[in-house]
């Protein structure tokens, strides 16, 4: 099979990027973003169950950090489609050395990368373009009553944002700080 994906190694374990192979030609582009056979060993055998996608219209607006306990853990595939975000991942396995360890990495519409963030892990963003859109691919349905979620702004964690933080949602800017967060039993 000809592999649509180049798989990326991170600076954590388990947690790698994706670069997107399109093929293209003067009338465009096909760009493959999800291969059930091609992804399935970085989604642990679990199969998309929900796909959503978010437009975040100011430059500077940061969103997370999210994530669901289980049994709604879920593994996201994260695709930026226009504009351009800054991607975080927070490994927050209980048992990992790399525990509130946050990983970084421009995603863009030029780029062709995706995030794949594991079970374990809580996702953030800063949208460093006006209309940045992504699109995530989710092993769980949302559970809201299994959400759970750390400010994006926790010096504990220490997550350096390229920009000046613009905007945040108040329930975002509601979210705890890891202080006494013991972490998630995967």
């Amino acid at each position: 099979m000809n592999a649509r994906f180049d798989v990326l190694a991170t600076d954590l374990d388990a947690l790698v990027a994706l670069r997107r192979k399109p093929i293209g030609d003067d009338r465009g582009f096909l760009e493959r973003l999800y291969c059930a056979d091609e992804l399935a060993p970085m989604l642990g055998g679990r199969r998309i169950v929900q796909i959503n996608r978010t437009l975040t219209r100011r430059r500077g607006a940061v969103r997370g950090l999210h994530f669901q306990h289980s049994p709604h853990a879920e593994t996201k595939v994260v695709s930026c489609l226009r504009g351009a975000v800054f991607d975080v991942a927070v490994d927050l396995r209980r048992e990992s050395p790399n525990f509130l360890a946050w990983h970084g990495r421009i995603l863009s519409a030029e780029n062709d990368e995706s995030l794949v963030i594991p079970e374990g892990f809580a996702h953030g963003f800063q949208a460093l373009e006006e209309n940045s859109e992504l699109l995530y691919l989710h092993t769980s349905a949302y559970a809201p009553h299994a959400e759970g979620g750390l400010d994006a702004t926790d010096p504990r964690i220490g997550i350096v944002w390229p920009l000046a933080i613009a905007e945040r949602s108040a329930r975002d800017e509601a979210l705890p700080l890891s202080e006494g967060f013991a972490g998630i039993a995967i």
